[in-house]
């Protein structure tokens, strides 16, 4: 049976990534680490060097849970082509300390037969404390039929799709407020022109909302 492949048409803004939880770190896990990587800092796999210098005890490195965060991405983003892939370190991960990684779609859009997908990423200790969060850029075919059009040769399929973003559709729904068309500006003119003789009435106090933070693909 031919891998599961991730198409654009099939996203939607909001869509959670199912969450990867990784075993607990172990003091194996950040040697084998530091040979794959070749990073031998010994705060990391030196428990008695790490204690002089202030340490509780060694700890995993930053590059480790970035790791972890972008198998959550290949895992999910199958036949996708990674364009960005960012994060930034909140917290340090020590021994015992068991990470799960979520995901989260941002935003979506598509132009001249290239689409694409934002990802807000994020990871958690046991205790539900953010360790790190960052953000990915996935390239996707709109569709099934647009993969075997471009790998036959042929020009992809085109659909417009603005860009639709988590962000807007949150703050919309926060505020319960919408642009006024233009007839609704042209009534309220006219309406102010007509009532010059009446008192003024106090504008309502703005609403405000505030935004939640939560983002190499195998093909």
């Amino acid at each position: 049976m031919p891998a599961r492949k991730l198409y654009f048409e099939a996203i939607r803004v909001g869509d959670e990534l199912p969450a990867l939880a990784k075993a607990p770190i172990d003091r194996v896990q950040l040697s084998r680490y530091a040979g794959a990587s070749g990073d031998y800092n010994p705060v990391h796999v030196d428990e008695v060097y790490a204690k002089s210098v202030g340490m509780p005890s060694v700890y995993a490195p930053g590059m480790l849970v970035m790791g972890m965060l972008g198998q959550l991405i290949s895992d999910w983003a199958r036949g996708g082509q990674m364009r960005r892939y960012n994060v930034r370190f909140i917290k340090m991960v020590w021994p015992g300390d068991t990470v799960v990684c979520k995901g989260r779609v941002s935003d979506r859009h598509g132009t001249g037969g290239r689409y694409f997908v934002e990802i807000d990423l994020w990871a958690e200790n046991q205790r539900g404390e953010l360790v790190m969060k960052g953000s990915s850029q996935i390239q996707l075919f709109y569709s099934l039929e647009d993969e075997n059009r471009q790998r036959s040769g042929q020009s992809p399929i085109v659909v417009e799709v603005p860009r639709e973003s988590l962000a807007t559709a949150t703050a919309s729904a926060a505020t319960g407020q919408a642009a006024p068309e233009e007839g609704e500006e042209g009534d309220e003119r006219r309406a102010g022109a007509s009532s010059k003789k009446t008192a003024p009435r106090e504008k309502p106090a703005a609403k405000t909302a505030t935004l939640p933070t939560a983002k190499k693909a195998k093909k």
